[in-house]
């Protein structure tokens, strides 16, 4: 069948776990338990070895697919319209107590509008298609038994085996339906009892309850409302429940180049993501998810190397080892190898994530709830570490592999460390070396005036003694180091805000991070535009705009056409490619985060007061 576009997919999921829906009506990826299990489903990364779960017509001569979510939740719709009739499948997974796990499933159910022949077909592949399995066939349905785990998938529809999955045909008539719930399964029970029509039926009504209770909370009421809402939803997905960390994707080993070897696993939840998560979430009222995610963040605090610094990266439940380890028996979309699971980059020196934690700080202890005592002993030591460590050469916000440098970024964000840390100090009176914390924000901020700033290329670049641009810089004045309108300032936002042949960053309106013509990663082969820088763009002109309109103007553009890039349900991977197609893990938190970010300062910068509180 070969494999679908990245951006053919949508996403369900219960806060534990997700699996992506092709507009074909495939499952081609599912890890269960959770987000960081073993993939039950992976055609996605190998489509002969992978598994996958699909249900579609017979006759698929001349049937079209529509694929959209039900209003104001994640509740997934697949149509498949055809001369015979439309078939709609709904796709969903219920939100259970953490309590309940026995209750846990993927839910599947057919209606035909007209009568209309289906297949389906469920081969599972266990622990990344390395663990055998036995398929037996019950009455109403099938078990599906590896060492490691074992399904249940329950349903009326008639099936027979086939090889190490199951298949059958079946015919639906007007009003007639047919459900599928995949669980685990639970062999006191026999491979657990089956659900009833009602009980399914009951199960959809309260997951659909469920999110448009949670969506009607969102306070954004400005000209983007739509997209703000779907991007909230899918970071709601994205949450790990149990600790209330957030996934950087649901996905691993998707690939920034088809081909390549840039594919990576981002099933963990990274620092670098906490200030971004933190002041999205807040800003559109959801206190409580960010209240979550601040406690995961304040169990980090508490569990320091030894050294006194923190990792960059952890799993959910914050684990600290992520070993990367290679699948060579799977292919890789479309045969971009290799596929890897872990991250490597758990290891690494990246001293931007002090700034990204005590910015986080700040403001959750500015918009949220006021930050303990406790709480702030351990960020005192990470300042003092800050200022300890802020001149050594690091691998920098896009964990490079080509060996450390001293990033710009990386010190702009010590200098968020030691400011934050300051202004937290005066704000709640607490004890504090401010003298040598001053004297140390002084000395980063002219270091990286003397050095970062290149007086010939007119822009502060990548790294010292670099004469390449990185779009990182463009935080420079969300985080407060510069004025958006410093003459340094708007020449850095008019180098980068030009095409990579002339020495910039963006190509029709969208942001590389970096030129790999120029700057050296450490990796072969080449990536796409990379969405979140997209959206910085945007934020930068904006406050630039609050000066001259004409950069508002041109903000609102780069949105506008950004926000085309979505995929048809207005979700957004990591990256674009040069035909407009998805690459990179899907979806991705921080495109989402950055959305919002956007979306929130623009149309408040646009008028109309402040539309969004």
């Amino acid at each position: 069948m070969g494999y679908r576009p990245i951006q053919d997919y949508g996403i369900v999921g219960d806060m534990q776990t997700a699996a992506l829906v092709g507009l074909n009506g495939a499952i081609d990826w599912f890890c269960f338990p959770f987000f960081d299990s073993p993939s039950v489903f992976a055609a996605i990364l190998d489509q002969r070895r992978g598994g996958s779960f699909i249900i579609h017509p017979v006759n698929g001569d001349g049937v079209t697919h529509k694929q959209f979510y039900m209003p104001d939740s994640n509740v997934l719709v697949t149509r498949f319209l055809s001369a015979a009739g439309v078939g709609e499948l709904t796709d969903f997974m219920p939100v259970v107590p953490l309590d309940a796990p026995h209750q846990r499933c993927l839910v599947r159910i057919l209606k035909a509008h007209g009568t209309m022949t289906f297949r389906v077909r469920c081969r599972p592949a266990f622990n990344f298609a390395r663990d055998p399995h036995n398929v037996e066939l019950l009455p109403d349905g099938a078990c599906f038994r590896s060492p490691g785990l074992s399904l249940r998938l329950s349903t009326h529809v008639s099936l027979r085996q086939e090889d190490d999955g199951i298949t059958g045909e079946f015919t639906l008539h007007p009003q007639e339906t047919a459900t599928f719930v995949l669980r685990a399964a639970n062999e006191s029970e026999g491979c657990a009892a089956s659900l009833s029509d009602a009980q399914v039926e009951e199960l959809f009504e309260r997951t659909l309850d469920y999110w448009q209770r949670w969506i009607a909370q969102c306070t954004y009421r400005g000209r983007w409302r739509e997209i703000v809402n779907r991007s909230a939803l899918v970071l709601k997905l994205l949450t790990f429940e149990p600790t209330g960390a957030i996934v950087a994707a649901p996905t691993c080993s998707l690939p920034e180049e088809i081909g390549g070897v840039r594919n990576w696993d981002y099933r963990y939840a990274w620092i670098r993501d906490a200030a971004f998560t933190i002041y999205a979430l807040i800003r559109i009222g959801f206190t409580g998810e960010a209240a979550r995610f601040m406690s995961w963040l304040e169990a980090r605090c508490k569990e320091l190397e030894p050294d006194g610094s923190l990792q960059i990266v952890y799993g959910l439940r914050g684990e600290h080892s992520l070993p990367e380890q290679t699948l060579d028996h799977l292919e890789g979309y479309k045969q971009s190898q290799p596929v890897r699971i872990g991250n490597a980059a758990y290891q690494q020196l990246q001293l931007d994530i002090y700034g990204e934690l005590l910015d986080s700080v700040y403001l959750f202890n500015k918009h949220g709830t006021p930050i303990s005592y406790d709480l702030w002993l351990y960020l005192r030591r990470l300042v003092n570490w800050v200022c300890d460590n802020w001149r050594r050469k690091d691998h920098g916000i896009w964990e490079v592999r080509s060996g450390p440098q001293h990033f710009v970024f990386s010190k702009l964000m010590c200098w968020v460390a030691v400011d934050r840390g300051l202004r937290l100090a005066d704000k709640r009176s607490f004890p504090a070396d401010r003298a040598r914390w001053i004297q140390v924000r002084d000395e980063i901020y002219e270091d990286m005036l003397a050095n970062g700033w290149n007086s010939g290329r007119q822009a502060f670049v990548e790294h010292y003694a670099s004469e390449s641009l990185d779009a990182a810089t463009l935080i420079m004045p969300l985080v407060f180091f510069m004025s958006p309108t410093d003459p340094r300032m708007l020449k850095t936002l008019d180098a980068i805000n030009r095409p990579p042949g002339q020495g910039g960053l963006v190509s029709s309106s969208l942001v590389y991070r970096y030129n790999l013509a120029v700057s050296e990663d450490g990796l072969p082969g080449e990536e796409g535009t990379f969405n979140m820088c997209t959206f910085w763009l945007v934020e930068a002109l904006t406050r630039a705009g609050r000066h001259d309109r004409a950069q508002l103007y041109a903000a609102r553009l780069i949105f506008e056409r950004m926000l085309g890039f979505a995929n048809h349900l207005g979700l957004f991977s990591e990256q674009t490619g040069r035909s407009g197609e998805a690459l990179g893990n899907m979806p991705q938190a921080l495109t989402h985060l950055s959305l919002i970010s956007a979306a929130f300062n623009l149309d408040r910068a646009l008028g109309g007061g402040n539309r969004s509180e």
